[in-house]
């Protein structure tokens, strides 16, 4: 009798082919590129239609302010509800425009003084170039007649074209600021109705659970707001405070010019600081201006590296490190609108997803806590 081999037992077909592991990881991933195809169809509407979004998200971010103020001075004070949408409004308007009326007046005080001071301080850096360099006035006249000269001036070139884009950014500009008061006065007048059509669009079942998600999101966007202005105040103090010490003449509007461009990402803080720094140069030579210099970094990196993560993580309830990361990628996908927006959006997320997940919203629904709310018997 022959000894035979032992045959292989025959390979089943269908789902035991595949090893559990596989199709656990299979599952997961075909789940995972749908919710990163539908983030990626998100993300390009947006972008799309940021001339509609950025002032809609804008208008959001000011009434997470004035929606608690409004409703103060209508419980507290006993305002009728027209009376106090209507100071609100006004209180928002008058304090930008008091700011930037500031910061003009003293702008336009102090002209006569920059000016003569710019051309002195140019006459210097002409003695000095002539002194170190050997080089005349004449010759510096004939290089910027020549620099002059080469600028292209025709429709087609880019001083032209850059004034016709700076044109349009400008419209652009006005019209989302419109758009911004537009969807504001409504946010505050008829939040209630709009939230409550929005909780209609849900299944019935979910209605409760996204209620009470997003009254706990709002609440992290109204601690978010309040935040945002504390950190524009340190900075506008701080380098405001620097520049009086330091004997600048335009220290007041420094200041303000700084607080309100804080709450424009990267690029304000970089506008005000160079002006800080231009303006100690002009003045008070280089020395006083590398001092400045010094200030505003040091003032932004406490901000940057202090200030925000710590104080803003605490407040939205993220992690430092998270507050950094969202800020980084905001940019990288979206610019400056995408460094403005990345926490308030990561930090919603995070609270409305953490309080579906914890599911006390079955037996315990969240406290009448966000001014935006429908009426109980609407959410049915």
């Amino acid at each position: 009798m022959f000894w035979r081999p032992k045959a292989d037992p025959p390979v089943r077909g269908g789902d035991d082919a595949v090893s559990p592991g596989m199709r656990t990881a299979a599952a997961w991933s075909w789940r995972f590129l749908a919710v990163a195809g539908a983030l990626w169809v998100l993300i390009f509407l947006i972008i799309e239609l940021r001339l509609l979004v950025i002032p809609l998200l804008i208008g959001v971010l000011l009434a997470a302010l004035l929606v608690p103020y409004a409703n103060w001075l209508d419980r507290r004070l006993k305002f009728p509800r027209w009376l106090a949408v209507t100071t609100s409004m006004l209180t928002l308007l008058g304090v930008v425009t008091a700011l930037v009326w500031l910061v003009v007046a003293e702008v336009r005080a102090g002209w006569p003084s920059l000016r003569d001071r710019s051309v002195e301080a140019f006459d210097e850096f002409l003695v000095w170039l002539t002194a170190t360099f050997g080089v005349s006035a004449d010759e510096v006249t004939e290089w910027l007649d020549v620099v002059l000269g080469e600028l292209d001036f025709s429709t087609d070139g880019p001083l032209v074209s850059g004034a016709l884009s700076f044109g349009t950014t400008a419209a652009e500009i006005l019209a989302g600021t419109v758009l911004v008061l537009f969807s504001l006065l409504f946010f505050v007048i008829d939040g209630r109705g709009i939230w409550g059509f929005v909780v209609k669009l849900f299944p019935r079942k979910a209605r409760v659970a996204v209620d009470g998600a997003a009254q706990a999101g709002w609440i992290t966007l109204t601690n978010f707001s309040k935040v945002q202005i504390f950190v524009a105040f340190v900075d506008g103090l701080g380098i405001g405070l620097i520049a009086w010490l330091l004997g600048l003449p335009l220290a007041l509007p420094i200041g303000v010019a700084v607080f309100l461009a804080s709450f424009v990402p990267f690029i304000g803080a970089i506008v005000t600081g160079a002006l800080a720094v231009l303006i100690a140069l002009v003045y008070n030579g280089p020395v006083i201006a590398l001092l400045m210099l010094g200030g505003v970094l040091l003032v932004q990196q406490l901000e940057s590296n202090v200030l925000q993560p710590l104080i803003m993580g605490t407040a939205v309830r993220v992690h430092p490190l998270a507050v950094v990361l969202a800020v980084g990628a905001g940019g990288l996908i979206a610019g400056i609108p995408g460094t403005l927006f990345a926490v308030p959006i990561v930090a919603f997320v995070n609270v409305f997803v953490r309080y579906i997940a914890a599911g006390t919203w079955r037996t315990t629904p969240h406290p009448v806590a966000a001014d935006v709310l429908p009426p109980p018997q609407e959410r049915s």
